[in-house]
C-alpha cells in the first residue's frame, strides 16, 4: 500500500497480518519496516500489524532536492496513521527516529493514537546554536558505510561479522538485507543512501519535539536500554518526565538496538503494556 504524504512522497506501508486492533511499527534511522517483522510475528494474535518505510528508507523514495527535515518524518507518520486506522484505536510502536516521529504526530493530532510505545526516541533538549560540535561517530560511520556488495549473501556475511549487527537476531539481518537493497549492476545496493542516513543522524537534534512533549496527552510508554552516559538511553527518562501521561521502563540488559537483538522479548513487552488498551 502507498500513502500520500507531504512533498508528493508516496510512503510504502507494509501489512504484516494479524487480527485485532491496528498497530503501526515505526523504524529507526537507516533501517526499514521489515526489520521489525520478527517483532510483529509475536503480536499477530492481538493486533493487525502495519509498518512504514519513511522517506529515503526502504521502498519509500525521497524527493531528489529534499534537504533532510525531521518534521517531514512526522508528516509521513501522520499520513500513515490516518490511513491504517481511519476509525481510530491505533497503537504506535516506534524505535529511535521512529519513536520521535510518532511523538511528533501525536503532538499535532491528539486523537491519532490510543497509546504509543517509544523505544529510546530521538528527542533531546535544544542545543545552543553557538555550541561547537566535534565529529559524531554515528554520522561519520554512516558516511563511510559501504553501499554495495556483489550479492545479498556477501552483504549478510559482512554485517554479521561485526558490531552492531553481529548481535542482532539473524532473521533481522536477513530481512534488513533482503528488503534494504536494490539489485544493481555491481550486485546489490543499499536503498537508504549513506549520505541520507548521515544527514538524518546529523539533524536529529534540530526538531522541536522536546518543547512539545508537555502538550502530548496520548498515553506513552517510554522504554530504554542501559544507560551509556549520554544519548538516547539517558534522554529517555527525561522524555518520560516531560510527558503528562507516561510510563518509563528500563531494560538494563538491552542497548539501543534492543528490538533487533531481542525481538521476541520486545514483542512480549508490547503485549504486556497494551493489555488494558
Amino acid at each position: 500500500m502507498r500513502v500520500l504524504s507531504s512533498d508528493g512522497v508516496r510512503v510504502a506501508v507494509h501489512d504484516f497480518g494479524g487480527t485485532g486492533a491496528p498497530l503501526l511499527m515505526s523504524h529507526a534511522t537507516g533501517f526499514h519496516a521489515y526489520c521489525y517483522l520478527p517483532v510483529a510475528d509475536g503480536l499477530g494474535d492481538r493486533f493487525a500489524v502495519y509498518a512504514l518505510d519513511y522517506r529515503g528508507h526502504g521502498d519509500t523514495v525521497r524527493p531528489d532536492d529534499w534537504a533532510v527535515d525531521w518534521t517531514r518524518y512526522g508528516d509521513d507518520a501522520v499520513a500513515v496513521a490516518r490511513a491504517v486506522a481511519p476509525d481510530g484505536g491505533l497503537i504506535g510502536v516506534g524505535h529511535s527516529m521512529g519513536g520521535a516521529a510518532l511523538l511528533m504526530a501525536a503532538a499535532r493530532e491528539p486523537d491519532l493514537f490510543d497509546l504509543i510505545i517509544a523505544y529510546e526516541p530521538i528527542v533531546f533538549p535544544p542545543v545552543d546554536s553557538d555550541t561547537e560540535r566535534g565529529p559524531v561517530p554515528l554520522v561519520e560511520g554512516a558516511r563511510r558505510r559501504r553501499a554495495s556488495f556483489a550479492s545479498f549473501d556477501e552483504a549478510i556475511d559482512n554485517y554479521t561479522s561485526k558490531p552492531p549487527m553481529a548481535s542482532f537476531e539473524p532473521d533481522v539481518v536477513r530481512l534488513y538485507v533482503a528488503h534494504g537493497f536494490w539489485p544493481a549492476p555491481e550486485g546489490v545496493r543499499l536503498k537508504c543512501d549513506p549520505e541520507h542516513e548521515a544527514r538524518t543522524f546529523e539533524t536529529g537534534g534540530t526538531h522541536s519535539t522536546w518543547d512539545r512533549l508537555p502538550d502530548i496527552d496520548t498515553p506513552v510508554v517510554v522504554v530504554a536500554g542501559a544507560s551509556d552516559g549520554s544519548g538516547p538511553p539517558d534522554a529517555a527518562p527525561r522524555v518520560a518526565d516531560r510527558l503528562p501521561n507516561s510510563t518509563f521502563i528500563q531494560q538494563p540488559e538491552w542497548n539501543h538496538f534492543g528490538p533487533f537483538v531481542h525481538p521476541s522479548a520486545f514483542a512480549k513487552l508490547i503485549l504486556e503494556n497494551t493489555s488494558d488498551v
